[in-house]
């Protein structure tokens, strides 16, 4: 299929070939008729895009702060890295499209293929969409028609929020295409509406989609002969400007206790003395309505209930097709420029160079393939003899930026296919690392016979299926941590790896801290000592409590999904796995945050030694992140943020301070070399406790009880983590 993407780098806009996507659960796949550039937003993007790289910087001061913090944590040679792989970068470019449903992922079952479909997706042949983000068209509504409907939804989320009534004086301040569907929806509803805009051919338009009276100044005494001495009941601006113009006109002519909705941009140096003296209320418009950047809706499709939130980002779209389908809003009017996909960078140039009039500028698309093709090949295959061919499941920030680079430098490794959800980011790192082909569905990588090993970088979610489908394949496995979200994919883990024995595939985990060297510094420094005491204290930065990581279902939470890396580097350091746990978390009263990313873990290990694991979430992200401390037959030995290493013996002392190496190239190396038929780089027993014990702390969390590994292999399911196959 094509894409039209965004080059964060050089600022072209460009119409790229990727495979097709897979239906979502919970979604659909769309083959689009139709798409609406939005004018001003994607505008927004793609100059601030060709911009100098002190332009962006200049323009993003918060991507500024974030690199800083990157160089005092990571050095100069990983910032640098990471900060030209996502200049690298392509962005995709669109939001409003309509067009067929092809498929239908599970659990989606008010739609089917072959129904027509408004969706909030970008500029693409093929588009897989949450279904919560999808509206049907009425029959009588043009599929044309209805790709205004996502931005048709901002502009009726914003006429909701300005409560107006049948009867309403209501001032628009920019009359692009949000704002003249903001008008149309104003007239829809029985307002008198006064619309203002500085380009005098909008102003025509502007009466065509129901505006009373329109002006080029706009100013106050114009809207108060129009509004009544009183002022209007509602502003609604549209307009995208750094001035603070629009709000400060908007205060002047607000009636008494009136309404301001800002759905636009513009300058918010409030002027407090008109507010405070009519009780104004101001508002900013969050884009289609509810629902829209919350994950378990936009993502996930888990609707809102109806008598809780009445109007979600999708009924906004449904409400506005229905608007259409009886000819109170005619959206084809603001229609100026039609282009095939194919032809899009020329659409883009005109949008940025504003070399004539424009509203409505339409992509059109074919009609669509009949079968999908989800894989694209992208050189042709070679087999260097004794090389490993590596294939790869998931291109997300991690895979991109740290492992994937690190891989690709080692000897004796071919880098064979890599598959990810939408594909762009398949095709623009397989291309940019010299992958053969690229693909949107696993199995793609699964039945690829030329491939040995896969690497597992998806969510956490889809790690434990993966890596157990991977190994029936009959590939070695990479996965990053965690290696599992539930006791039921650790068992039929543990299932496969015993029941094959010597024959199974080789499976391990991205656990990269016990190969750094100041791990295996300290470990040799109290090898043969018997039981230790160690400590480990991981100052994770804060995280919103709806970020995936978060989200027990899809990240597992910071406990199973990154506290396991502290497990797992005690479980090296003591030279044995855990089996018993227990952990206490931080209590909040009254608050939506998670408070089970601020928590102690006590490790009891089979061997005897104790661990203790503090993760903690609520500190600075700029202060130090983690600091390691062992005791033991008479040493001590400390370790600070994998660069300050000390080393305690009969009062002496050795310090060393190196660069923050974590241990990722190391693992790889050894991981690469097992597959050859080495030593697994981490015994299963590890593997299995570290898991294990990460998914026991949430539970001990929940119970407040200790939780022991030999209770849940007597127990069983019933109440716990399922029993060990023998």
């Amino acid at each position: 299929m094509r894409q039209v993407v965004q080059s964060i780098k050089s600022g072209e806009s460009r119409v790229q070939v990727l495979p097709d996507p897979l239906a979502p659960p919970g979604g659909v796949l769309v083959a689009n008729a139709a798409s609406l550039i939005s004018a001003g937003t994607e505008r927004y993007v793609v100059e601030l895009t060709r911009k100098s790289l002190l332009g962006k910087a200049r323009a993003r001061p918060d991507h500024v702060r974030r690199v800083l913090q990157k160089l005092r944590q990571e050095g100069l040679a990983s910032t640098f890295t990471q900060v030209r792989a996502k200049l690298d970068e392509a962005m995709p470019l669109g939001y409003s499209s309509a067009g067929i449903v092809l498929e239908c992922g599970a659990g989606v079952q008010d739609l089917k293929p072959g129904d027509r479909v408004a969706a909030a997706a970008p500029h693409a042949e093929l588009v897989a969409v949450s279904r919560m983000l999808c509206a049907r068209v009425p029959d009588e509504v043009g599929l044309e028609q209805a790709c205004y409907a996502s931005v048709g939804a901002i502009a009726l989320q914003g006429v909701r929020l300005a409560r107006v009534e049948l009867g309403s004086r209501v001032l628009v301040i920019g009359l692009g295409l949000v704002g003249q569907l903001t008008v149309s929806l104003l007239r829809a509803q029985g307002c008198h509406v006064f619309g203002a805009d500085l380009d005098s051919g909008r102003l025509e338009l502007g009466r065509a989609m129901g505006a009373r009276h329109v002006s080029m100044k706009a100013t106050p005494a114009e809207v108060f002969d129009f509004a009544g001495p009183g002022g209007v009941d509602a502003v609604l601006i549209t307009a995208a400007t750094d001035s603070n113009g629009p709000i400060e006109l908007a205060a002047e002519v607000a009636r008494r206790k009136g309404r301001i909705v800002l759905v636009g941009v513009a300058g918010l140096n409030v002027p407090r003395q008109p507010f405070f003296e009519k009780e104004l209320e101001l508002t900013v418009s969050s884009s289609l309505g509810p629902g829209r950047y919350d994950p378990a809706y936009a993502e996930r499709g888990r609707d809102y209930p109806l008598g809780e939130v009445r109007w979600t980002a999708q009924r906004n779209m449904q409400a506005f097709l229905e608007a259409v389908a009886t000819g109170a809003v005619h959206p084809e009017l603001l229609t100026t420029h039609r282009f095939p996909i194919q032809e899009a960078p020329a659409a883009y140039d005109l949008i940025t160079q504003r070399s004539e009039p424009l509203v409505g500028v339409l992509l059109e698309y074919p009609a669509p393939p009949q079968r999908p093709r989800r894989r694209l090949d992208l050189r042709a295959p070679s087999h260097p003899r004794g090389a490993l061919r590596v294939s790869v499941i998931g291109a997300g920030n991690f895979a991109r930026l740290v492992l994937l680079p690190a891989l690709r430098k080692l000897s004796g490794v071919t880098l064979r296919g890599i598959a990810s959800a939408g594909g762009l980011n398949a095709v623009h790192t397989g291309r940019g690392l010299g992958f053969e082909f690229a693909a949107t569905d696993p199995e793609e990588i699964l039945a690829d016979e030329d491939t040995e090993a896969v690497f597992v970088l998806t969510r956490h979610d889809l790690h434990g299926s993966l890596a157990l489908a991977a190994l029936q394949a009959g590939k070695h496995v990479f996965v990053e941590k965690p290696l599992s979200l539930t006791p039921e994919d650790l068992a039929a883990l543990d299932r496969e790896v015993r029941e094959r024995a010597s024959g199974a595939p080789l499976l391990t985990v991205g656990f990269n801290r016990r190969f750094s060297p100041g791990a295996r510094a300290l470990r040799a420094h109290f090898a043969g000592l018997g039981p230790l005491s160690c400590s480990f204290r991981f100052m994770a930065g804060p995280l919103p409590a709806k970020a995936w990581p978060q989200d027990e279902e899809v990240g597992g939470g910071r406990l199973v999904g990154e506290a396991c890396h502290a497990i797992d580097t005690c479980t090296f350091l003591q030279g044995s796995p855990p089996v018993r746990v227990h952990a206490e978390a931080v209590a909040l009263q009254g608050s939506l945050e998670t408070s089970h990313d601020r928590a102690f873990l006590t490790l009891v290990h089979a061997n005897g030694g104790i661990s203790s694991v503090s993760y903690q979430a609520g500190g600075d992200r700029a202060g130090p992140r983690e600091r390691i401390e062992v005791f033991g037959g008479g040493r001590s030995g400390f370790l600070s943020d994998w660069s300050r290493l000390e080393l305690w013996q009969e009062g002496q002392v050795v310090r060393t301070k190196s660069s923050a190496e974590k241990g990722h190239s190391s693992e790889l190396e050894r991981f690469v070399s097992a597959c050859s038929g080495g030593a697994w780089p981490i015994p299963w027993e590890d593997l299995y406790g570290v898991t294990w014990a990460s998914l026991a702390a949430v539970r001990s969390l929940r119970t407040g009880l200790a939780q022991n590994q030999r209770d849940d292999e007597e127990d069983g399911c019933a109440e716990g983590l399922p029993p060990r196959a023998s």
